[in-house]
């Protein structure tokens, strides 16, 4: 029989290398559109959770729940993929979706598996602040993703510039946005290297 601390270890580790799938496991919308090397889920998390930062911070919101929400938000396509929307009209992913999550985090120690199941929930419910803000910094991660991917020459990424902004709730969400959409993604680095646009 395993020892206690032996099934912790073990569990806990399991759930970081399952994790690390998901650097592996590419967002499938970008594909459709015809970008070749387009991001991870790890990838477009991880900003998201930069974003959700700043959006909580500035909506006066807990850090710490809008990070959790963030951060593991995708976690369950580490079992189930990334599904485009073309797909999810054919296949119903909010069930799969709680099934693949409830899977991974069952056999986690109950101070870990109770926290992100509670952080799950209030992201499915979309009734607390941090949950809308935890939204808006997904689809701000996706609108700032497909500027950068029309910027180097995938036009078909701004069809998704189009309809995705009004599904912000946020003051702070929508100031972001209309700044991001009217100034070049590259300034920032530009003026480090003093390169002229």
């Amino acid at each position: 029989m395993m020892a206690k601390k032996d099934k912790f270890s073990a569990s806990v580790s399991q759930f970081i290398s399952e994790a690390g799938l998901l650097k592996r496991v590419k967002r499938s919308g970008w594909a459709v559109l015809g970008i070749p090397e387009s991001e991870s889920v790890a990838e477009h998390s991880f900003r998201c959770a930069v974003i959700g930062y700043c959006l909580a911070k500035l909506e006066k919101a807990s850090i710490a729940d809008v990070l959790l929400m963030t951060l593991f938000n995708d976690i369950h396509e580490a079992r189930i993929t990334d599904l485009h929307k073309m797909a999810q009209k054919y296949i119903t992913v909010c069930g799969p979706e709680t099934q693949a999550f409830d899977d991974q985090v069952k056999d986690l120690p109950p101070l870990i598996s109770s926290e992100l199941s509670r952080i799950r929930r209030e992201y499915v419910g979309q009734k607390t602040k941090e949950s809308v803000i935890s939204r808006d910094a997904d689809i701000l991660e996706c609108l700032i993703q497909a500027k950068e991917y029309s910027e180097f020459g995938f036009i078909q990424a701004e069809k998704f510039m189009k309809k995705s902004p009004k599904l912000l709730k946020t003051k702070s969400a929508r100031k972001l946005w209309q700044w991001v959409k009217n100034n070049p993604s590259n300034d920032w680095w530009q003026s480090l290297s003093n390169i002229q646009r």
